[in-house]
């Protein structure tokens, strides 16, 4: 059975998606919080027509001081204390009401936003952990912290601040128009056709806004991974003393990060400008064509002066409708940017009717048959690996660097797909168990032991639920209990990230406790001992021997000396089996592992 796996071609990614498709991504996360958004937009209609009402009512208080004709009869039988006083206090209660609605439906606007957002998140991140290995090698962690947080928190304003407040402005201009063409039709003709080239100019600055915020988070993500690369490698950074050079570097980049953002600012300011300008140009139009029509008797002094607010308040929601087109060119520009990551294939996913290791007797056997492998398509680095590894058996793979050691233990925990072949556990191909259920029958125990942020014991059960006497009992079986009671706070002692409170040594002897407490059938040894110092590596051989009886292992190890006493060794050369045998089998061969065997023991 053979399977290949080219990597994508630029030719094969899908079109750019356009804007709607973008929204539409959204659109499930929106329909998750349907309820808050429905009584957001209900908010929008009183609110709305309360703010259309208070020109208006300014407009009948200046008529009716003037002794000016209004359109409210009641006004008329009122004397000039009572009409002022109802009207002020009619103008009071559309301010309160206005404010309590706005504030609302501004709450519940941002609370559907952060929803929207903490769910893309969780989806965001649990898609990314579950991409293979290949997807890692090629992207730098920078950048997807970057798509994981600035990038994502930009989403939820595509609705909060975004698609919501866009609907609410444009309510707020339809029922401003309704309201002016009711009380004077030339004046409103007026304001809703200077709208028209207003609107093409906001769409011509967010376009030109969206190209130059696309550019600013790609260099943002530049930024990001530059830093988080030099943070991880600070050590190497001083002892090379490249403090400097590594500063004009990021100084660079910096530099092209903040021009880039002057693009955005620019194009962002140019539509406040643009409106602040012509919202002056529509009172000034309102004040001759007003000023026309008062001297023609068609227009009354309150009249003037409501249209006057009117012009106010219709450029006011497009203003705002303009910074809240700008969050959602910027939330559309993250979509972008997100949904690259979420297109990404799980090159790695379980069948749909997995076999179980559980149903059958698991003893241990491995099976390469015929295996190639390559991390880019065509550059092969295992080729036609043909072996078994018997149940209960010990094999090291030794080799000169870059003879695909790694890459075995890689596609046998299936971290990789084979390009071409398949590999037998148990009788079962790896491709048809259920990944939970493969890692667990195996255990890794690489050269530089992980160590997450948590305290010991948290490290040893990886979030499994272990008990502390069981915690207890694989770290004595390891050796490993005395040298972790002797840290402040025993298997409660806080680790920092990366463990930087412990020696390489003592995160290295977690190791061995995490694959202990796990009991597995296969056990995998990467350079497992290179961080141990010698008192410390004696200490745990005897251990190591107990770990590896009755289990099937697989040793890599560069020092050859110790690994004398395996049943088999596997020596390896530019991803191809060229030896086979035992210790002194190969070293009466007087091949490849004689020579490396010699080598090592002049330099010692």
């Amino acid at each position: 059975m053979t399977r290949s796996a080219a990597p994508p071609t630029a030719s094969t990614r899908p079109p750019k998606e356009t804007d709607w498709r973008l929204f539409l991504r959204l659109a499930p996360y929106g329909l998750r919080n349907k309820n808050l958004l429905i009584f957001s937009l209900i908010l929008l209609v009183p609110a709305s027509i309360a703010g259309a009402v208070q020109p208006i009512l300014i407009g009948e208080a200046i008529s009716f001081i003037r002794q000016e004709p209004t359109t409210w009869g009641v006004l008329q039988k009122l004397s000039l204390q009572a009409g002022i006083n109802l009207l002020a206090g009619l103008l009071l209660l559309t301010l309160v009401v206005r404010g309590v609605l706005d504030a609302w439906q501004g709450y519940l606007v941002q609370k559907v936003g952060q929803n929207i957002t903490a769910e893309i998140r969780a989806d965001l991140f649990h898609h990314v952990t579950s991409l293979a290995v290949r997807f890692f090698d090629r992207t730098p962690v920078g950048k997807l912290i970057t798509r994981l947080t600035s990038d994502v928190e930009a989403l939820g304003d595509v609705f909060s601040t975004g698609a919501i407040g866009i609907l609410g402005d444009i309510f707020s201009i339809l029922i401003l128009a309704i309201a002016m063409f009711l009380r004077q039709w030339q004046l409103a003709l007026l304001l809703v056709v200077m709208l028209i080239p207003v609107s093409f100019l906001i769409i011509y600055f967010q376009n030109q806004f969206r190209k130059a915020n696309y550019k600013a988070r790609e260099e943002l993500s530049q930024l990001n991974a530059m830093l988080q690369e030099n943070m991880v490698g600070v050590g190497v950074v001083q002892l090379f003393r490249r403090e400097a050079f590594n500063a004009d570097l990021f100084r660079t980049v910096n530099q092209r990060y903040i021009k880039v953002v002057d693009r955005t600012i620019f194009h962002d300011s140019a539509i406040s400008a643009t409106l602040e300008w012509i919202s002056l140009v529509a009172i000034a139009g309102v004040l001759w064509l007003g000023g026309g029509l008062i001297l023609g008797d068609r227009l009354t002094f309150g009249q003037l002066s409501e249209f006057i607010l009117f012009a106010q308040r219709l450029f006011d929601p497009l203003r705002q409708f303009a910074e809240k087109f700008t969050a959602i060119q910027a939330g559309l520009t993250a979509v972008e940017r997100v949904s690259d990551i979420m297109n990404e294939p799980i090159e790695i996913r379980d069948v749909e009717n997995p076999k179980n290791l559980n149903s059958r007797e698991s003893t241990g056997e491995i099976r390469f048959e015929h295996v190639w492998f390559a991390y880019k398509q065509d550059e092969y680095v295992l080729k036609d690996l043909d072996f078994t590894i018997h149940p209960g058996e010990k094999v090291a793979l030794v080799g000169p660097t870059g003879a695909g050691k790694s890459s075995i233990i890689r596609l046998l925990s299936r971290l990789y797909e084979p390009t071409q072949g398949r590999i037998i556990v148990d009788g079962i191909d790896t491709r048809e168990l259920p990944q939970t259920e493969l890692r667990r029958h195996m255990a890794v125990i690489l050269q530089d032991g992980f160590v997450f942020a948590g305290d010991v014991k948290s490290n040893i059960t990886l979030g499994e639920s272990y008990s502390l006497n069981e915690v207890q009992e694989a770290a004595q079986s390891t050796n490993v209990a005395d040298l972790i009671e002797q840290l402040p706070q025993g298997y409660d002692t806080p680790l920092r990230e990366r463990g930087t409170n412990l020696s390489a040594g003592q995160k290295q002897l977690l190791a061995f406790a995490r694959a202990a407490i796990r009991d597995p059938k296969i056990l995998v040894l990467d350079e497992a001992t290179a961080s141990l110092d010698v008192a410390t590596e004696a200490r745990i051989q005897t251990a190591l021997e107990r770990l590896l009886e009755g289990r099937t292992a697989i040793i890599i190890a560069h020092r050859l000396s110790t690994i004398r006493n395996v049943d088999r060794i596997l020596v390896l050369k530019r991803g191809e089996l060229v030896e086979s045998g035992t210790h002194e089998e190969l070293l009466n061969l007087g091949g490849l592992y004689a020579s490396l065997y010699k080598l090592q023991m002049l330099e010692s």
